[in-house]
């Protein structure tokens, strides 16, 4: 997309129809740069969407960092200005990391779509003139054929991984049988089609792979659990090295 007039004229029309959430996210912060005080309606009107969705764009916004006050009815400015440290990427770069975050976008869980959203905004902000707003995706297309399954768990094992903390999880397999475990989960990995997360069952007391999209439930426990010998990711993996050398 590329922007028809600066921020600072009164037309601001896009003819290639609506702007995808990040280029509007994009957008709002270009028009917060001037510091004045910009009424929600203001920026609905600008770009062309609902002012419901503009108090959306704007929480989503503070609550990425950005130091935007104000309040629904009476309007917004941005206190501080957006600083990033000095940020010099070539084409390549800029089209590597794009790939990767449209690849999040397109395979992850709602949290880590937003994650990326917010990234991509915050290096575009940084960007030169010349740079903003194009597709820097080039020749590059992801496409994601039967993958439609919502990882509805995986922030909470990702989290529970951080803290140490056991869970509890209702697993069904793929022949349709369900179960029950407690495990410390220990590294969650994507394959390209599926999320997955190693843990340490107490149940089989034994490592487990764990499809994410499989979890039905996932209930975080008050128990915490300690990197034991034999117990940890590095072991799991190092099961692999036992079993190459055998072969």
């Amino acid at each position: 997309m590329e922007q028809v007039q600066s921020c600072s004229t009164t037309s601001y029309k896009f003819p290639w129809g609506k702007l995808r959430r990040t280029d509007r996210l994009f957008e709002i912060m270009q028009m917060f740069r001037a510091g004045k005080l910009w009424r929600g309606q203001e920026i609905a009107e600008r770009l062309e969407v609902s002012l419901r969705t503009i108090y959306r764009d704007i929480d989503t916004l503070v609550a990425s960092g950005v130091a935007i006050e104000g309040e629904r009815g009476v309007g917004y400015i941005l206190r501080e200005p957006i600083f990033l440290p000095p940020l010099t990427l070539s084409v390549p770069e800029l089209e590597a990391l794009h790939l990767g975050m449209e690849i999040l976008r397109k395979t992850a869980s709602a949290e880590m779509v937003e994650a990326a959203e917010q990234l991509l905004i915050k290096v575009e902000a940084v960007l030169p003139s010349t740079r903003q707003g194009r597709n820097h995706l080039g020749e590059l297309s992801v496409y994601t054929p039967g993958l439609k399954v919502k990882l509805h768990h995986l922030a909470g094992l990702k989290q529970a991984i951080s803290s140490k903390h056991i869970v509890k999880i209702d697993y069904e397999t793929l022949s349709g049988k369900t179960s029950s475990r407690r495990i410390q989960p220990l590294q969650i990995e994507y394959w390209g089609r599926v999320w997955t997360c190693t843990a340490w069952c107490e149940l089989r007391e034994d490592f487990r792979v764990f499809r994410i999209d499989k979890i039905t439930a996932c209930r975080a426990t008050i128990d915490t659990f300690r990197s034991e010998p034999g117990k940890t990711y590095k072991d799991y993996l190092a099961t692999f090295d036992a079993r190459d050398k055998k072969n």
